[in-house]
C-alpha cells in the first residue's frame, strides 16, 4: 500500500510539472488518467503491477 501511495504521488507530481513547465494541456492529463483507471480494471494489472514492484526492487537496490 505505501509504495502505491507514493507512486500515485510520484506521478502526480510529474504529471502537475509536465503541464506547468512542459506543456502538457489539462485535457491530456485527464485522459491519461482515464486510461490508468481503465488498465487498472484489465488484464495487464497484474502485470504492470509485478513490473512496477520489480523497477522499485531495482532502485531500492541501488547504491550511489
Amino acid at each position: 500500500m505505501a509504495l502505491s501511495v507514493s507512486a500515485v504521488l510520484l506521478l502526480g507530481i510529474v504529471v502537475f510539472l509536465l503541464i506547468k513547465k512542459q506543456g502538457l494541456k489539462a485535457l491530456h492529463a485527464v485522459v491519461c488518467i482515464i486510461l490508468g483507471f481503465y488498465l487498472a480494471s484489465s488484464n495487464l494489472a497484474p502485470t504492470i503491477n509485478e513490473l512496477t514492484n520489480s523497477v522499485a526492487g531495482m532502485i531500492n537496490n541501488l547504491n550511489f
